[in-house]
Order: C-alpha cells, then sequence, then structure tokens
C-alpha cells in the first residue's frame, strides 16, 4: 500500500493542508495510547498471571519484553529507511495488523519459547507502530512552531496511555483472565489503529523522497560530530529514566516509606513528564533546543543524586522526584525536533532509526542491569550511575549546541 501522490498539498500551503495535517495528529494520537497502552503496558498487569499459567518465574517471563525491546531496536533503522523511501501509511497499517495478530498469538502461548517467539514478532510490529515512524509522519508534514505543536499534541495524549491500560488491563484481568484481556486488547487496536492508520495517514507535504539527497544527507550526519553527540545524549538518558522506571518504588520503600506512599510519589513521574513537555516547548519559542533539554537533564542528574541523601524524609522524597521527573519526557519531544531542525525532513527516519538504534537498546539493557547492580552494589550506586548518565546527556547537549 503505497501513499497517495503529494502535488496537489505541495501546490497549496493553505488551510486545506494543514487541517489534514491535524487530521494526522489526531488520529495518532489514538493510536499511539491505544498502541502504548496494549503494546507495552499492559504486560506489567498480566506479568504474574501469565508466569502462573506457564510455570515460570517472573523473571522468566519479564524476559520477553526485553527480547520485544531489544528487537524493535534491530529492527528501527530498517523501519526509518522503509519510511524515508515510501512513507508511513503503508508501514503503520502493516505494523497494525501484525500488532493485532501478535497480542492474539500471546493470549495463546503455553510455554515460554512460544511466548519469546511471540515476543520477537511484537517488537518487530512495535518498532513499526509507535513513536519513531509516528514522529516522522508529523516532521514531514509541519515546519517549525507547528511541528513542535504537533509532536506535543500527539506525546499529552499518548501519556496518558498507562493511566488509561493500566487500570482496564487490571479490570479485564479480573472480570475474565489474562487470555481474554489479551484477545479483547487485540480487538480494541486492530479496529482502531488498522483503518486511522490506512485511511488517515498521507506522506508529508513537506517530504517527498529524494534517493540521492537523502543518502548524501545520511552519510555526512554520520561522519561528524554533532549527530553522535544526539546519540550519546539519548541513549544514556533513555538508559537513566529506564533504570528510575523500574527502580523508584522499591527504592522508596527501601528508604523506608510505605509501599502506598512510594507507589503514589512514583506515580507522580507520568504527570511530570506531561508537565516537562509543555515547559520545554514553551521555553523553545525564546531558546535552543538542545540547551534547555541540557539544563533539565542536569536538573535530573541533581535529583537523582540527592535521592540517597535527601530521600528518607516524605518532603525529601517528593522533591528529588520532581526534580528528576520534570524531564522524563523531555528526550521524547526534544529528538525529533533536534533532528529536523539540522538534516531538514530529507532522510529524518533514516537518521532517526539510527539514532533509536542505540537509545531503544539502551531502554532494553538499562532495566536488567539496574536489577543486577542493586543486588551487587547496592541501590546508592545505580542513583549515582543514574546521576552520571543524566549529567553525560547534559554535556552532550550543550557541546552539540555549540558546534
Amino acid at each position: 500500500m503505497s501513499d497517495e501522490p503529494t502535488a496537489a498539498v505541495l501546490e497549496t500551503d493553505g488551510g486545506l493542508s494543514l487541517r489534514k495535517g491535524w487530521t494526522i495528529v489526531a488520529a495518532l494520537s489514538i493510536t499511539q495510547t491505544i498502541g502504548y497502552g496494549a503494546l507495552y503496558y499492559a504486560f506489567s498487569v498480566l506479568l504474574i498471571p501469565m508466569a502462573q499459567a506457564l510455570n515460570a518465574t517472573t523473571p522468566q517471563v519479564a524476559g520477553a519484553l526485553t527480547v520485544s525491546v531489544l528487537t524493535g531496536a534491530l529492527c528501527a533503522p530498517l523501519v526509518g529507511r522503509a519510511l524515508d523511501v515510501r512513507g508511513g501509511r503503508g508501514l503503520m497499517t502493516t505494523g497494525s495488523a501484525l500488532s493485532a495478530l501478535a497480542l492474539l498469538a500471546w493470549s495463546q502461548v503455553s510455554d515460554l519459547p512460544q511466548l519469546y517467539a511471540v515476543f520477537v514478532l511484537l517488537g518487530a510490529a512495535s518498532a513499526m507502530v509507535l513513536y519513531e515512524p509516528a514522529f516522522a509522519i508529523i516532521v514531514g508534514w509541519f515546519e517549525g512552531s507547528a511541528r513542535a505543536n504537533a509532536l506535543l499534541a500527539v506525546t499529552i495524549v499518548a501519556g496518558f496511555a498507562s493511566s488509561i491500560f493500566l487500570p482496564l488491563t487490571g479490570l479485564l484481568v479480573s472480570s475474565f483472565d489474562w487470555r481474554s484481556a489479551l484477545i479483547i486488547l487485540a480487538v480494541l487496536y486492530g479496529l482502531t489503529a488498522i483503518p486511522l492508520h490506512a485511511l488517515v495517514l498521507r506522506r508529508g507535504r513537506l517530504k517527498e523522497d529524494r534517493p540521492a539527497e537523502r543518502a548524501a544527507t545520511t552519510r555526512e550526519a554520520v561522519r561528524h560530530r554533532p549527530f553522535w553527540l544526539l546519540v550519546i545524549a539519548f541513549t544514556t538518558h533513555g538508559g537513566a529514566v529506564a533504570m528510575i522506571s523500574v527502580l523508584l518504588v522499591t527504592y522508596l520503600i527501601h528508604l523506608g516509606h510505605q509501599p502506598l506512599f512510594a507507589a503514589t510519589v512514583a506515580g507522580l513521574l507520568g504527570v511530570l513528564s506531561v508537565t516537562g513537555r509543555v515547559v520545554t516547548t514553551g521555553l523553545r519559542r525564546r531558546w535552543a533546543a538542545a540547551p534547555i533539554a541540557g539544563v533539565v537533564f542536569a536538573v535530573q542528574a541533581a535529583g537523582a543524586l540527592l535521592l540517597p541523601v535527601a530521600g528518607h524524609t516524605a518532603a525529601g522524597a517528593i522533591g528529588c522526584v520532581l526534580l528528576f521527573g520534570i524531564g522524563f519526557g523531555v528526550g521524547t519531544i526534544t529528538r525529533p525536533h533536534l533532528l529536523a531542525e539540522r538534516y531538514g525532513t530529507t532522510g529524518y527516519a533514516t537518521l532517526s532509526g539510527r539514532l533509536a538504534f542505540f537509545s531503544v537498546a539502551a531502554k532494553a539493557v538499562a532495566p536488567l542491569a539496574a536489577f543486577a547492580g542493586a543486588e551487587t552494589a547496592g541501590y546508592t550506586v545505580i542513583l549515582v550511575v543514574v546521576s552520571a548518565l543524566c549529567g553525560i546527556a547534559a554535556f552532550s547537549l550543550f557541546g552539540y549546541a555549540r558546534l
């Protein structure tokens, strides 16, 4: 399925094309919310009943999600190139169908090998339908502040995926069972994402594939320092965020807080991620994006470093989580902005896919490293590592801003 010709759109830079662009933003906001909810966040609710049904340990089952994320990282460069060549409609429609099939297959697994095989498929499908391809489509449709606002709109709506789908999945499991819950999620996702991707998505009005220019842009980018500074910044930051995500509740309990308090404070991260995205998008109207994100990452470094010192009190724990949480979702919207700002829309998805290979892989490996490190070296060492990673990300963006 190929995207429709864009000649008429390219000739008219008026209200029609902008309305069509915002229709695409609305569609992607819906599909990203349901996609992250069904393909990613539901896993944590299903983890224990799956382990019991498969006669496996919780870590053995949890390893399937790591396999899925790593598969997505491996697929990211191929997906990026496909987006540049053919656009997003066919790829995201195909990915939606594969995702729905993977959810259905997941509901029928009877042992660990089957689970891991399904999650390889799920990882490949997720790479075709989640943020990276959605951002590539938005980057091709909008410029300047409109692009920033479009990216913000999608990430704000999708930021509530966990708030919606964690309780929804829990309700489905308690009302039926985990297999039935997955079947319902598969139908919900398939009936929503497949038609929206097939009928609404179009190749960007600012974007058409120019193979020679795309190849030249990609070669030039990967040979010079700015691109690799972005890789370092978003890989280290992604790893730090992943570590905090899996360890925060456990660590707050380790510091002496009650489980309910720990879970409530950790829940602030979702709200703060939306707040941080809104604030940084607003600040970009006056200052450059890279140093703004660099300052936010430095604040996160301070929050992580202070948590072992001040986190024993309720006020200290809340304050440190606020410092870290304000940057929780900033990397998500800063990365596409910086790539498009420096390299343009030709070859954007290819470069984004190459960068995502590193950043997504870090997000997959970091939780395992955090658990292993906490067991051997202690939580304080892990918080120092998280702080150091955020600091490296901040200095990388400061260096990038000077180039």
